[in-house]
């Protein structure tokens, strides 16, 4: 087969792998992107008989050139690692999220709501946050937040370390993040039930705080972790949600193809919620119980409640990022 032969007979695959790469590398990739792989392999056939047969450096160049292009790409999306976790932090978190707005909205209301109206009965009557805390959790908060140093002294006889008070919010914090998200496999009522409570509950102990305890106390320890931590378990709660509304809306599929093609779209949300979580961990076990100056700890929360709001809106938004 003459080198024009060759050509005339490849062209037109040629010509096809060229636009799905010049796709790929634009950040647009078409339907037929899962092809590269195969189209790939095809290629390097090609290139492998152009040299063989001596075609010419010019053909041999150009099939090269196609190669490395495609060879770099599927490396590029098959790559690991801190790269991998990198474009996922950048990108795909946050697209997630605004994906799935309206299960923001909803999580963000069922725990915020019971949150903030607990809080507020504390100043007309206390009755209702002492029935939700017990004498026990009554009894913690005034030992938790008397003071600054009772704090300390508390954490410290408690925990010892700071990394073992990191351990410790870790299994807490992920344990919850878990009855949230696993709660979705109840129809998606278990989810709601637990942001519920946990709003409940968190909302009446700042309630009580404010009414019987040191409330500079609480707010500077909570202020650095708590949009990781809240937020955490709010994503944690729209995963569970998109299980939950699988099960109850199917649409067209089988219960179990809905569930498995729902736990697909989950998995980054529970993943980010995961992050979020361990971050909050950190904050809480290295910095929060920290004696330092109250201007200090409120600036660094509410700048992390103003990061991750930008995060959650502008992050993985330029070119090629949609949406």
């Amino acid at each position: 087969m003459s080198v024009g032969d060759f050509e005339h007979k490849n062209q037109q695959r040629w010509a096809e792998y060229e636009r799905l790469v010049d796709g790929l590398e634009k950040g647009r990739p078409g339907p037929e992107a899962g092809q590269l792989p195969r189209r790939f392999r095809e290629l390097c056939v090609d290139l492998s008989l152009a040299e063989y047969r001596m075609y010419g450096e010019r053909l041999t160049a150009q099939l090269n050139a196609q190669v490395i292009r495609g060879y770099e790409l599927i490396y590029r999306n098959r790559r690991g690692g801190w790269e991998q976790v990198a474009e996922f932090v950048a990108v795909g978190f946050p697209q997630a999220v605004r994906r799935e707005w309206r299960l923001f909205c909803l999580c963000n209301a069922v725990f915020w709501l019971p949150f903030l109206a607990v809080m507020i009965s504390a100043g007309h009557d206390i009755q209702w946050v002492q029935a939700i805390l017990g004498a026990d959790g009554m009894a913690s908060m005034d030992q938790m937040y008397g003071g600054k140093e009772d704090q300390i002294a508390h954490l410290r006889a408690e925990y010892g370390s700071n990394f073992m008070m990191f351990g410790h919010y870790i299994r807490n914090n992920v344990g919850i993040d878990f009855r949230i998200f696993a709660g979705g496999m109840a129809a998606g009522v278990g989810t709601l039930f637990f942001l519920f409570f946990n709003g409940l509950f968190m909302g009446a102990a700042a309630g009580y705080v404010n009414h019987a305890c040191n409330p500079e106390t609480f707010w500077t320890f909570v202020s650095g972790h708590a949009a990781l931590e809240l937020l955490g378990m709010v994503v944690a709660g729209m995963a569970g949600m998109r299980l939950g509304l699988a099960l109850l809306r199917p649409g067209r599929l089988p219960r179990v193809r809905a569930l498995s093609e729902a736990a697909k779209q989950a998995l980054p949300l529970i993943i980010g919620a995961a992050l979020l979580t361990t971050l909050a961990a950190a904050v809480e076990g290295f910095w929060s119980a920290q004696l330092l100056p109250s201007a200090l700890k409120y600036g660094v929360g509410f700048a992390g409640w103003g990061l991750l709001l930008a995060y959650f809106t502008l992050a993985g938004r330029r070119a090629g990022h949609a949406p």
